[in-house]
């Protein structure tokens, strides 16, 4: 074998365990999975501590507010499975009893944790049209 032929075979390894290095630490930091209340609560261990965006329902009258403060504590639920959470901040206008939410964060031992500006809340039937109510979307033919 060549000197030439080990120079390039010697640099194309570096090159690919460089790239596969750097590619591996930029995807593991910013993984981030999205589950349902049920899904994490099958085997919570597997998810402690890994950033985790959650989708259920806002367990009714479960929200509850430290006096004088932002701070949050309220159950979010899913196919009767419970998770409680924890939030610091301001929250939605639509941040209420039975309202669907998706919060980001960590799950922990004692709960979820709820990172900063990770509270997403909607409210459905302000969404939907009411019934009998005629149609104001804009048709189009489809044609050119």
């Amino acid at each position: 074998m060549s000197h030439k032929a080990v120079r390039v075979g010697i640099t194309s390894v570096v090159l690919a365990l460089a790239f596969s290095g750097l590619l591996w630490s930029t995807l593991s930091e910013g993984t981030e999975y999205y589950k349902h209340v049920d899904e994490v609560t099958v085997d919570p261990a597997l998810w402690e501590g890994k950033k985790l965006q959650v989708h259920g329902f806002i367990v009714d009258k479960s929200i509850m507010r430290r006096p004088d403060s932002l701070d949050y504590r309220f159950e979010i639920e899913n196919n009767g499975e419970v998770i409680r959470a924890e939030y610091s901040g301001i929250v939605p206008d639509t941040f209420q009893d039975g309202a669907e939410v998706v919060v980001k964060g960590q799950l922990g031992p004692d709960g979820f944790v709820v990172a900063a500006n990770g509270v997403m809340a909607k409210c459905p039937s302000k969404y939907e049209p009411k019934a009998g109510a005629p149609s104001t979307a804009a048709t189009y033919s489809g044609g050119q």
